[in-house]
């Protein structure tokens, strides 16, 4: 095989960490950057990773009750204007069509022709617009819940942009649902931060933090936001996912309203709810190492990779004929409900140029079958959970090899959950005092921007002068959790007594 240095990816983590996010996305062929400024291209592996994510989430969606529909890129101006909070909170994001058509002038330039009446805003999120729809739907009490999702894209016109974490344009879902009571608007919100945090857990193996935001960090609009927070490897935190109560906000500006069973009308109370692209980058984040991409294999486009290696037409024939036959014996077997996904990578590659390729996209199991291994009847497997060089490789036999493959994904896809949540732990302090606060998030050593402190513990209140601090330190509340006991004490930034205690990091 073709020598390799010690990692795949250079710089490492521990060099740069930023660096090495791009390079892995790079050698993992997973996405580069467009023509477009702050816009990316989503190649096939990229993109079959965010298949498989849909293709879970969808079916978990369909599960509690909601159906997919699909709404307008274009979103009247005036629709964002009904609604106060929300248009303030987007507005410096929005891209805006002002005209119809190009034409050509007299030196045969394109420009814009055909003046708009109104300003269109390229879709940014769809409160608004789907808000449009449901006052024409609702009517009666009859009429409620409607609980819909769409597929989409949006644009949200970013300054600073990072492949798949924050860019122009990112592909998402988005949840909009109406209720007659508060009540079940409230069921529906945590309902669906619920299936975040199970999707995130089960098949993204990323553990994560439930818990509703402060005032200053909530959806523009709405009443209470609710999130799923992760801490990725240099210990920054990733919101992973959002469940908005909206309060009867939207309704009010939209004129969402019906009839009650005793003939009054009133306002309905509606929600939304949405992950995008960026569970990608904390896909990632979460798992992967100075050799490339780790994939939990519940959500890897494919789970093992079989690489042929021969030297003649008469050692070919037999190695893929031998790799066929295997292929369909794991095809044949079921792991988290599907088949096995399987590949044979029979390019016309040298052997070590092919294995390291597969290391680099994060396939969780390779094995590399030749001439001997067919004469065996094994295969020499290895695990991309357990990295590379002496010892991670081991020779078994084939029907050993299909009997224990469901288990060692199994094993892998718990052994990465595991491993993150470890990490959490690890970095994550209850601290008492702004003196420890600052220490916390300040890097001993400033030659290593891999070091963010992690998730601080801690008693707060809101407040310009909080505000003040966090931003000094560029950290920022990640949200009240729900498991965390809110017990009196004194706010760590003012001093005064509060009985409110969040975690607070670093982020993307």
């Amino acid at each position: 095989m073709a020598k390799q240095p010690a990692s795949a990816i250079t710089p490492t983590r521990a060099d740069d960490y930023p660096e090495w996010y791009q390079q892995v996305i790079k050698a993992a062929d997973l996405a580069e950057n467009s023509d477009v400024r702050g816009c990316m291209i989503i190649k096939p592996w990229g993109y079959a990773i965010w298949e498989h994510m849909q293709q879970a989430l969808d079916k978990m969606f369909k599960a509690t009750g909601h159906q997919n529909a699909y709404f307008p890129l274009f979103i009247p101006k005036r629709f964002l204007e009904k609604e106060a909070q929300h248009v303030e909170g987007f507005a410096k994001e929005c891209a805006v069509v002002t005209h119809s058509r190009l034409e050509l002038n007299d030196e045969g330039k394109l420009i814009p022709a055909g003046k708009l009446d109104e300003e269109l805003i390229v879709r940014p999120t769809s409160e608004t617009i789907i808000g449009a729809a449901f006052s024409r739907w609702v009517q009666s009490y009859r009429d409620l819940p409607i609980k819909l999702n769409q597929w989409a894209n949006v644009v949200r016109w970013e300054m600073r942009t990072r492949m798949f974490l924050r860019t122009a344009e990112f592909l998402w879902q988005e949840g909009h649902t109406v209720h007659a009571t508060e009540e079940e608007a409230q069921e529906e919100t945590r309902q669906m931060l619920e299936v975040y945090a199970d999707f995130a857990e089960n098949f993204m193996a990323m553990p994560v933090v439930k818990g509703e935001k402060t005032a200053d960090e909530r959806f523009p609009g709405a009443v209470a936001t609710y999130s799923i927070e992760a801490m990725m490897q240099d210990r920054k935190a990733l919101q992973a996912g959002t469940s908005h109560f909206l309060g009867q906000n939207f309704a009010k500006a939209q004129e969402i309203k019906f009839q009650d069973q005793n003939g009054a009308e009133v306002f309905a109370w509606t929600t939304s709810w949405g992950v995008s692209t960026r569970l990608v980058g904390a896909l990632l984040m979460t798992h992967s190492d100075d050799d490339g991409l780790v994939l939990p294999p519940r959500l890897a486009p494919q789970q093992i990779v079989l690489l042929p290696i021969y030297r003649t037409d008469e050692e070919k024939s037999q190695v893929l004929e031998f790799c066929a036959k295997v292929k369909s014996e794991l095809e044949a077997l079921v792991y988290g409900g599907l088949p096995l996904r399987v590949e044979v990578d029979d390019r016309d590659l040298r052997g070590g140029e092919k294995n390291w390729q597969q290391i680099k996209r994060g396939v969780p199991l390779r094995a590399e079958i030749g001439p001997r291994d067919v004469a065996s009847d094994s295969v020499f497997l290895a695990r991309r959970d357990r990295g590379h060089g002496k010892g991670d490789k081991q020779s078994l036999s084939r029907a050993d090899f299909v009997g224990t493959a469901v288990a060692m994904l199994t094993e892998m896809q718990d052994g990465l959950l595991a491993k993150a949540r470890q990490l959490r732990e690890d970095n994550t302090r209850t601290v008492t005092t702004l003196d420890e606060f600052r220490q916390f998030f300040t890097p001993e050593n400033a030659n290593k921007p891999e070091i963010h402190g992690g998730f601080a513990v801690c008693h707060f209140s809101e407040g310009d002068e909080v505000q003040a601090i966090l931003k000094d330190l560029k950290v920022t509340p990640r949200c009240i959790p729900f498991d965390l006991e809110q017990t009196p004490g004194q706010c760590v930034f003012t001093g005064q007594p509060t009985s409110r205690r969040a975690i607070f990091g670093k982020s993307y």
